[in-house]
């Protein structure tokens, strides 16, 4: 293993991850100890890496696991009301250095490893990132749960535990291929396997209407069996639990077979009940219509409903008697809150329980149904819609079908009471719709289901209100309402950037770490020149890092010194990749035109993965490859201008390119971005921004002053002109000749000698189908990024922006997010309160 830091740079680490007592440090060497002798094998007296990691892993989980039960036993003796976050996606990433800043053991554990002759980053590196999402929305879930604990909030994650997460990506001649994610290959120590509450899920069947009531029968059977993982709060020693379920064949799965004597094929067709839970499907904002894909939604649902329902009626520890069985109550204790519609199936399901098996009766299940579920929407793409055949919930979910017809009726019926003769208003609410394949809209479902329905910036809660879901905004406006997205600071600051969360606390002290908005107070030393240096140092250090860590895993060298320019997330045409592409070949351009001009030296980094499935999206991947390839290659531009594709980009990586960056880039089309998260990493970690008026970079605009973002482009309402008037994108390439000279180069296989015509459909795309009107906003873009290089130019103006934008970011906290769903959705209080730790007795 590397040597460690020197004495000298170790001592210096202080404040914000507490000062390692020595008895803190014993015992946790003790404990490292006892670990790493458990988990040697016998023959194998030469401990590896991995075992070192192990061995780390567990010495701090024996820390998480008396909290974690009592914070169990004091929801289940308070009985509070209980918040279920169901998500197909949580991208958790690692665990490790996150439980250790949340519990206050950081420096401990380091002085330990330290005293041990190890590296604790060394070890941190070795676990796998736990990718059980696509991006935004998986994330956000992670930085809620985080929240949530840290709130004290009685709350529970629940989703899949995927075995193949979101692909490892490799890059190949310049083209994505993808490799299966196999996170579990060693073992996960975070997790606890719970099989004594193993829940059976149906499938397929029939519905049989009888006197005794509705019954679903002759079903398939596939078993769900939970892990948990404890997710602590900071340092307040509540630790909530994410449970993620497990697709098991039972025993007698195809049991016919077996009795027929083909036994191997019986034991084979496991497989088919067990693929539920195998992989993640990798589409961000695309919608797939496969019928394992709403198998895995439906299996979420069921599990998860009946496992909230068995701790509604048995709410005492250790207890598994119900001791309530009326459900009136239910709304009270229940909080079911819907990331996205892939979760949608929870509103028909509950009806289901309520109805079919608890014999609640239809209109008072109904409305325990909505005042029990939430629907976040998280995109207003009409590709991203779930609209599910009604053929395939006739074969798979039979009785649900029923359920939503009838609550579509009911719905409909209410809908042509208040706008009589209105068929066509009719025809655009109907959670059925009609057409050549009947479809179920999941998203009216959840609108109907829910008594909140929230967008995720104050923009796209706008554009919910008056296009998406219009017509149900009229008809019943006090349940829409927006929650700008946020994200968590510990990791997305404390955990990511020790060095600026050091200084910070230097001046204003601890509390931002759990109170985001107390950063304001930095803005009393905006011109105070020692701690203006300080922030440009502890960029530069964390420059100089990533520089040594790309020339380390990817063989890159580029200058430390030159404007780190960063665009990172899914690859997607909304989002514009193209955009900054057009940049980066200008700028090219230009220095090629001028080579002895001086010039910003710039780094451009794009990373980000694109849908196995999406053409276009791998195009964009080949052509930034490409640029780079010839740009990095030309002895005319030299440090001047470097283009690097970010292989694999995932949160191990993102936590350490964002603290790096000096420029974020937020570029989506006015109008196509929900709300965004990355932008408040970036905001948070002393980047400045480039962006369009979109998702939460306008709230941003708003909390550190417009003139402090890099703000271009057209406003929604200019899309909505251009849209009006039909997008030519022939004016833009004709009038703007450094546009033209880029595409024509694109088009005539410069960036691509070996086969010229490799980026044809690009350029078709853009000159003819371009849905996101990439050249109207190229003139704008490229006027603006020479605004970017003339303040890049003035270190101390910049730094003093980079101060202002971190003192202003205090809002993107998914604290405050959590805070307001909290009160305005849940009806719930967050405590401040912690619980005492498992070493006192309870109050």
């Amino acid at each position: 293993m590397a040597a460690p830091l020197s004495d000298g740079d170790r001592r210096k680490q202080i404040s914000v991850r507490g000062i390692a007592g020595l008895g803190d440090v014993a015992e946790v060497r003790k404990s490292f100890n006892r670990h790493l002798h458990f988990t040697l094998v016998k023959d194998r007296n030469v401990a590896t890496p991995r075992d070192y990691y192990f061995a780390l892993a567990h010495t701090v989980r024996d820390h998480l696991v008396g909290r974690w039960i009592r914070t169990q036993q004091h929801y289940y003796e308070r009985d509070p009301k209980r918040i279920y976050y169901l998500s197909l996606e949580f991208y958790m990433g690692r665990t490790l250095q996150n439980t250790m800043v949340n519990l206050g053991l950081q420096n401990a554990c380091d002085e330990a490893i330290y005293q041990l002759g190890l590296d604790l980053e060394e070890l941190e590196e070795i676990e796998e990132d736990a990718g059980l999402g696509n991006g935004g929305l998986g994330r956000l879930a992670a930085c809620f749960l985080d929240s949530m604990a840290t709130l004290g909030l009685a709350a529970y994650g629940y989703g899949i535990r995927y075995e193949f997460g979101i692909f490892n990506q490799k890059i190949v001649d310049g083209w994505q291929v993808e490799e299966a994610d196999d996170w579990l290959r060693y073992g996960n120590p975070w997790e606890k396997a719970r099989p004594e509450y193993m829940i059976p899920v149906h499938f397929y069947g029939r519905v049989d209407h009888t006197p005794e009531g509705v019954k679903w029968i002759d079903t398939q059977v596939v078993l769900a069996m939970p892990y948990d993982t404890p997710v602590p709060g900071y340092k307040n020693n509540t630790v909530n639990t994410m449970r993620l379920w497990s697709a098991k064949a039972p025993n007698d799965f195809n049991l016919q077979e077996f009795n027929m004597g083909d036994y191997i094929e019986a034991v084979l067709d496991r497989n088919l009940a067990e693929n539920i839970s195998r992989v993640l499907y990798p589409n961000d904002n695309f919608f797939e219509g496969k019928e394992l894909r709403l198998k895995q939604e439906y299996f979420v649902v069921a599990a998860t409903l009946q496992d909230i329902i068995r701790r509604f009626k048995s709410s005492k520890f250790g207890c598994r008697d119900p001791v309530r069985t009326c459900f009136e109550t239910f709304p009270d204790k229940v909080a079911i809150q819907l990331n996205d519609t892939h979760p949608a199936l929870s509103i028909p399901e509950l009806m289901r329980i309520l109805v079919d098996v608890e014999k609640v009766d239809w209109d008072k299940a109904w409305e325990i149904t909505k005042r029990t579920c939430a629907y976040t929407n998280h995109t207003v793409l009409p590709e991203a819609l779930e609209r599910w055949p009604v053929s395939m919930f006739e074969k798979l979910l039979p009785r649900h079908l029923e359920i939503i017809y009838a609550l579509n009726q009911m719905h409909l019926d209410r809908v042509a009471a208040l706008y009589p003769g209105d068929i066509d208003r009719l025809r655009r609410m109907s959670v059925i719709e009609e057409g050549d394949c009947k479809r179920i809209n999941m998203a009216h479902l959840c609108v109907i289901g829910s008594h909140a329905v929230n967008g995720v910036a104050r923009i796209h809660s706008d554009i919910v209100k008056n296009s998406v879901f219009k017509d149900f905004y009229e008809l019943e406006p006090e349940k829409f309402q927006n929650k700008t997205n946020g994200i968590t600071p510990r990791r997305w600051l404390l955990l990511c950037n020790p060095g600026l969360a050091d200084i910070i606390a230097e001046k204003i002290g601890e509390g931002f770490i759990t109170d985001l908005s107390q950063l304001k107070k930095i803005l009393d030393f905006i011109d105070n020149e020692t701690f203006i240096r300080d922030v440009a140092k502890v960029k530069q250090e964390n420059k100089l890092k990533f520089a040594a860590y790309l020339e380390e895993q990817y063989k890159v060298k580029i200058n430390p010194m030159s404007m780190f320019d960063v665009q990172v997330k899914r690859i997607h045409e909304y989002k514009r990749q193209l955009l900054n592409c057009l940049h980066a070949i200008t700028l090219y351009n230009r220095i090629r035109c001028n080579p002895s001009k001086s010039f910003v030296p710039r780094t451009i980094m794009i990373g980000g993965k694109a849908a196995p499935g999406y053409h276009m999206a791998k195009m964009i991947i080949k052509l930034i490859t490409s640029i780079g390839e010839v740009i990095n290659n030309d002895p005319y531009v030299g440090d001047k201008l470097k283009v690097i594709f970010l292989e694999n980009y995932r949160v191990s990586l993102a936590e350490k390119v964002i603290p790096a960056a000096d420029l974020s880039q937020q570029i989506s089309t006015a109008g196509t971005e929900a709300s965004g998260t990355g932008n408040m990493k970036f905001m948070v970690n002393g980047a400045l921004t480039i962006g369009t008026m979109d998702g939460a970079n306008v709230e941003m605009a708003e909390e550190a002053g417009e003139e402090n973002l890099f703000i271009f482009g057209m406003r929604v309402e200019d899309v909505e002109a251009v849209d009006r008037k039909g997008y030519n994108a022939q004016e833009y390439y004709e009038a703007l000749p450094e546009l033209r000279q880029a595409i024509d180069q694109i088009s005539s296989g410069f960036f691509c000698p070996r086969d010229p015509g490799c980026f044809r459909d690009i350029v078709n795309m853009l000159m003819y189908h371009d849905r996101f009107k990439v050249f109207a906003d190229y003139e704008a873009y490229i006027k603006c990024q020479g605004q970017v290089d003339q303040l890049f130019m003035d270190p101390r103006e910049w730094t003093r922006k980079v101060i202002r934008n971190i003192a202003c970011s205090g809002k993107f906290s998914s604290d405050r997010t959590i805070t307001e769903y909290a009160r305005e959705i849940w009806g719930v209080e967050p405590s401040a309160t912690a619980i005492p730790p498992p070493n006192l007795p309870q109050n």
